[in-house]
């Protein structure tokens, strides 16, 4: 019975996240069709880059050639945080997110610990 309740519990939060999470697809087709005023930091969820880079047309195309590179890794982290983030809130595993070591302290949003898992 228990073992039934941890299954249902995880297949929700696989759909949950299936909902949230961001396809490379995309965020490549925007970075090819609206990089320059950056959609495809908006699509990431990187609102302060985004606004940089609409207003800088993408730092006048630099910062728009570097991202062709950096989008792969970027899509990874945002689900990572994302699948995380799903099963917390099933209380499936322990929800803390360390931050991205290039991106500092304040470029993560910790998710808190569910109750009982901790471990402390």
């Amino acid at each position: 019975m228990i073992a039934s309740v941890e299954a249902l519990r995880a297949t929700r939060a696989e759909a949950e996240y299936a909902d949230v999470r961001k396809r490379p697809a995309v965020a490549y087709a925007l970075w090819a069709t609206c990089g320059l005023l950056g959609g495809h930091r908006f699509y990431l969820g990187d609102t302060g880059r985004s606004i940089a880079m609409l207003f800088t047309f993408g730092g006048l195309g630099l910062w728009t050639l570097v991202d062709v590179f950096l989008i792969a890794g970027r899509v990874r982290e945002v689900n990572r945080v994302r699948r995380a983030d799903a099963f917390a809130r099933h209380g499936l595993v322990e929800a803390t997110v360390e931050p991205h070591p290039h991106r500092g302290a304040g470029a993560h949003r910790p998710l808190g610990t569910v109750a009982g898992l901790h471990g402390t």
